[in-house]
C-alpha cells in the first residue's frame, strides 16, 4: 500500500475538488433544464472553465495546501474566495462566446460548488474528531481535563486535541475563565464551567485529574494562584505546548509544558535596558571567571546575544569549560564572536596576568568562587585561596591591564556571615570595591541570593531524591532564603555592570523569601504526588548554615535604586590596605584560621 505523501494528499484533495465541481455543474443543469433551454456545448464549455479556474485561484488562496482536519472559519473564507474567483472568471470567459448564455446555470453552479467543497471539508473534519473520540474510548483510559483560558488560546488547544492522532489520552470535561460574558457560554461545543476560583469545586464534581493553561500571557503570578487553589490535590498543572507541536497533531500528555518550580516564584521576568549593556559590550572583548559554572555559563549565553568582538571563557574544570564553549559556537553560529575557552585556576597569579595581558579585555565579569557553605567550612584553606587570593589576582590584573569594568559576583552570605565561604565572599567584597580608583578600572560587586537549578542547589538535591522516591529533607522547616533564576541574576549582573560608576555593591532586588520547606512541598506537588507519597523530613542545620538571609544589614540599606530590580547598598569595609595586611599574614591552622576569617568579615560591618 502506498504512503499517503504531502504531494499525493494534495493531488487527492485536487482530484476531489474538480469532482465536486463537475457534479456541481451537472446538478445546477438537471435542476435548471425543466424551466430554460441550456444547449450541451454551454455545459461541457462550463465545466472545463470552472475546473481550469478554480486550479488557478485555488493555488492563489492557498485551498490545497491547508490541514483539512483543522478546517475552520479561515479554510472555509480560502474556498469561497476561490470559487467566487472561480465564477468571475467564468462570466468574463464566457462573455466572449456568441452561443446560449445562462447566468442562471453559472451562479449556481458557483453556490453548489462553494457548498459542496465546503461540506467534504467540514465531514472529513468531523470523521477524524470522531475517530480520535472512539479509540479514545476504546484503547485506553483518559485523563479527565480542565482548561484554563477560554479564549483564542484554549479554542486551538482544544481544537488540536480533536484533531490530533495522539491525544486519546485526554478528554476535556470543560474550560474556565475570568471574564463574565463567557460564563455558561460554549467554545468548541464545550461549556465553560466557572472562574479559575471555582477550579477547586470542579476539581472534585467531575473527577479533573489534569489542569492545563491555555493562556500564553499569564502571569507567574496568577499560575501561582492556580496552583495554590488545588491545594493537596492529586492533579497535574501544565501549559499548552507550543504551536509547532499542535499543528503537527502530536499531541498527548506528555507534550504539554510541566509547570516548573520557576513557574511558582510569584513574579515575572526582568526587563532589561538592552541599549545601555549593548553600548558597553558590542565589539567588545570580555572575559568571565568561573563560565563553566552555573552563573559564569549564563553570563557568556546572555553576553554573546550583543555581539563582543571576543568572549574569554575562562575556569579550571575542564569539562565544563569545554561543554558551553561547545553550546556557544553552536548555537551562536551567527554571531562573529570569536569564543575562546581558556582552562586556567585564578590561583595561579602568574597566569591570570598573562591572560589579561594577552587578550586586553575591556569588561571582566569575575564569577569564579566556591560557593558550598557546609563543604567551604571544612576546607577553610580552599575558601580563602579561592574566594580571596583568586579575586585579588583577577582584579590585580584588570587594574594592571586598564580594564574599563570589573563586575564581581558575590552573594546574600556575604551579609554579617557566620560561614567561612561568606566570610570570604565578603572580604573579597570589600577588596574588589577598594580597588577603585577615579580614572581607572570601575571595580562593583552584586549581591544576591539563591539561584534555582544551581549546582549545589536546593532544586537539583529534590530532584534526585523525587527520583528516588523520597524522603526530601530539609534542614530546618524554619528556614527560608531569598530566591531567583539563573538567566535573571545573570541578566541583572550585566545590567549592574552597565550601570557602575566604580565602588558600588550592586543588590538585587528577591523579592520576598521562600521557606524551604514550601519549596519542598510545591515540588511533591509539581511531581504529581501528594505529602502521603513523600515523605519530608528535618534534618537538622548543617555546619556554617544560617536560618534566614539578609541582603543587606539595616544600616546597609540605601534609598539609591538605579534600575527597577537593582539598589545601591552602603557597604564600606575596611580600607583596602588594612584588608589586604589582614589576608596577607593569615594562619595555616584551619580551625584559626577560619574563626579569624569570620572575625574580620563581620567586624567590618559595624
Amino acid at each position: 500500500m502506498l504512503a499517503l505523501t504531502r504531494r499525493r494528499k494534495i493531488a487527492i484533495l485536487i482530484a476531489v475538488d474538480l469532482i465536486l465541481i463537475l457534479l456541481a455543474t451537472i446538478a445546477g443543469y438537471i435542476f435548471l433544464s425543466p424551466f430554460i433551454l441550456i444547449p450541451f456545448s454551454f455545459i461541457w464549455r462550463l465545466c472545463l472553465s470552472s475546473m481550469l479556474f478554480y486550479l488557478v485561484f485555488g493555488y492563489i488562496f492557498r485551498v490545497f495546501t491547508r490541514i483539512n482536519r483543522y478546517t475552520n472559519l479561515r479554510e472555509i473564507i480560502a474556498i469561497l474566495l476561490a470559487t467566487t474567483g472561480t465564477v468571475l472568471g467564468n462570466a468574463v470567459y464566457l462573455l466572449s462566446f456568441n452561443d446560449a448564455f445562462s447566468k442562471r446555470l453559472i451562479f449556481f453552479t458557483y453556490i453548489l460548488s462553494a457548498f459542496f467543497i465546503i461540506l467534504i471539508r467540514l465531514a472529513w473534519r468531523l470523521f477524524v474528531e470522531r475517530k480520535n473520540m472512539r479509540a479514545k474510548d476504546k484503547d485506553q483510559p483518559v485523563k479527565q481535563t480542565l482548561i484554563v483560558g477560554a479564549g483564542e488560546g484554549g479554542r486551538i488547544l482544544y481544537n488540536s486535541f480533536l484533531g490530533s492522532k495522539t491525544a486519546g489520552d485526554i478528554h476535556v470535561i470543560g474550560f474556565v475563565d475570568d471574564d463574565p460574558n463567557k460564563q455558561k457560554m460554549y467554545l468548541s461545543n464545550v461549556k465553560v464551567l466557572g472562574k479559575i476560583e471555582d477550579i477547586p469545586q470542579l476539581v472534585e464534581k467531575y473527577n479533573v485529574e489534569m489542569v492545563t493553561i491555555a493562556i500564553p500571557s499569564l502571569s507567574r503570578k496568577k499560575i501561582h494562584e492556580i496552583f495554590d487553589l488545588l491545594g493537596n490535590e492529586k492533579v497535574t498543572v501544565n501549559t499548552m505546548p507550543s504551536m509547532e507541536e499542535m499543528a503537527a497533531g502530536k499531541l498527548n500528555i506528555s507534550t504539554l509544558k510541566e509547570i516548573d518550580v520557576v513557574d511558582l516564584l510569584g513574579r515575572d521576568e526582568v526587563e532589561l535596558d538592552v541599549d545601555s549593556i549593548k553600548d558597553q559590550i558590542t565589539n567588545k572583548t570580555i572575559l568571565v571567571t568561573g563560565a563553566g559554572g552555573s552563573i559564569g555559563s549564563e553570563i557568556t549565553r546572555q553576553v554573546i546575544q550583543f555581539n563582543p568582538r571576543q568572549l574569554i571563557l575562562l575556569g579550571h574544570g575542564e569539562n565544563s569549560i569545554y561543554l558551553i564553549h561547545r553550546e556557544l559556537i553552536n548555537q551562536f553560529k551567527d554571531r562573529t564572536t570569536e569564543v575562546i575557552p581558556i582552562i586556567a585556576d585564578i590561583q595561579n597569579r602568574e597566569k591570570i596576568f598573562d591572560i589579561m595581558g594577552k587578550y586586553q579585555p575591556e569588561i571582566v565579569y569575575h564569577a569564579a568562587a566556591h560557593k558550598h557553605v557546609p563543604l567551604m567550612e571544612f576546607n577553610p584553606r580552599e575558601a580563602v585561596r579561592n574566594n580571596i587570593y583568586g579575586t585579588k589576582n583577577v582584579a590585580e590584573a584588570a587594574k594592571a591591564n586598564t580594564v574599563e569594568h570589573f563586575v564581581m559576583v558575590s552573594t546574600d552570605k556575604a551579609n554579617n556571615p557566620p560561614n567561612v565561604m561568606g566570610a570570604t565572599k565578603r572580604i573579597a567584597e570589600m577588596i574588589v570595591t577598594g580597588m577603585n580608583e577615579k580614572g581607572t578600572t570601575k571595580f562593583s560587586a552584586v549581591r544576591f541570593g539563591n539561584v534555582l537549578g544551581s549546582r549545589g542547589s536546593v532544586i537539583p538535591l529534590f530532584r534526585e531524591q523525587l527520583a528516588n522516591g523520597g524522603p526530601l529533607t530539609v534542614t530546618d522547616f524554619r528556614m527560608t532564603r531569598y530566591f531567583m533564576t539563573i538567566p535573571e541574576a545573570s541578566r541583572l549582573v550585566i545590567q549592574s555592570g552597565a550601570l557602575a560608576n566604580g565602588g558600588e555593591v550592586f543588590v538585587l532586588d528577591m523579592h520576598e523569601p521562600v521557606k524551604i520547606l514550601d519549596l519542598a512541598k510545591n515540588m511533591v506537588r509539581l511531581s504529581g504526588y501528594t505529602e502521603d507519597d513523600i515523605e519530608i523530613v528535618e534534618t537538622g542545620i548543617r555546619p556554617g548554615e544560617k536560618l534566614y538571609e539578609e541582603l543587606l544589614l539595616d544600616k546597609e540599606r540605601s534609598e539609591e535604586q538605579v534600575h527597577d530590580q537593582i539598589f545601591v547598598g552602603n557597604v564600606n569595609g575596611y580600607s583596602l590596605d588594612k584588608v589586604l595586611e589582614f589576608v596577607e599574614y593569615l594562619p595555616q591552622n584551619d580551625e584559626q584560621l577560619a574563626k579569624e576569617v569570620v572575625n574580620f568579615a563581620n567586624l567590618s560591618n559595624k
